[in-house]
């Protein structure tokens, strides 16, 4: 499969402190990929360099291109949704209203053109149209952030931690949307995920980061069975 998302040897920091070395990856289109790691090992800071919200250099491609120095707004322009950890939704704004801010990067779209689409993934967000996203639950919340994802039309959603602080059954509804997605829209999704036994089964391609540097990676269920991932990420 052609490289939707290359990265070649990408270093990033946080003022004097270097957090990735040399991290190099790809995304096939139409895959799913994970990034696994323990906290401090660079996931999140993968997903920032991609959406040019840390300082980085090396070289970052999207669909033959060179990244180079666009903002995030230009990056989410050209087809990158980034739902970061802790949902991001805009609480004082309703539900349909932070829908609608999913469009902005569509020239001349709206969700008037696709309501019926995003329904038929979160079907409950008919019913909650005019309540205050921060009155949701965290689930609902998560949910909300992927919906609004969902209404930019990417070629590539970029997920934080997705699982984070949900109960096992709003995580395994999440998971479920995440795969019809590529299913059935052929969406690409770039997921970094602590929970390795969701993520190997999502994904394809894994990713194991240790201390900035890409440890292992492979086929989903070749690390599945990688002793030290096992041991390290499965409990087993």
């Amino acid at each position: 499969m052609t490289a939707l998302l290359e990265l070649r040897d990408v270093e990033a920091r946080y003022g004097p402190v270097q957090v990735l070395r040399g991290v190099s990856l790809e995304v096939p289109e139409g895959s799913v990929v994970a990034v696994l790691g323990a906290n401090g090992a660079g996931k999140t800071t993968t997903l920032r360099a991609i959406s040019n919200t840390v300082r980085r250099s090396g070289e970052l491609l999207f669909a033959g291109e060179p990244l180079g120095h666009r903002g995030p707004e230009a990056i989410a322009r050209l087809g990158v949704a980034h739902v970061p950890e802790g949902r991001g939704t805009f609480a004082e704004l309703t539900v349909w209203e932070n829908l609608r801010l999913g469009a902005y990067t569509r020239p001349g779209s709206s969700l008037r053109s696709d309501p019926g689409r995003v329904l038929s993934y979160f079907p409950w967000l008919e019913d909650r149209r005019n309540q205050e996203a921060g009155t949701l639950s965290g689930g609902e919340q998560q949910m909300l952030a992927l919906a609004r994802a969902f209404v930019q039309r990417p070629r590539l959603l970029m997920l934080d931690e997705p699982s984070l602080g949900l109960a096992p059954v709003l995580v395994t509804e999440i998971f479920r949307i995440i795969r019809e997605l590529n299913e059935q829209e052929g969406l690409t999704v770039l997921v970094v995920e602590q929970n390795a036994h969701l993520a190997l089964q999502l994904a394809q391609t894994a990713y194991v980061l240790e201390v900035g540097r890409v440890a292992l990676s492979g086929p989903s269920e070749e690390l599945a069975a990688h002793e030290s991932v096992r041991r390290s990420y499965l409990g087993y």
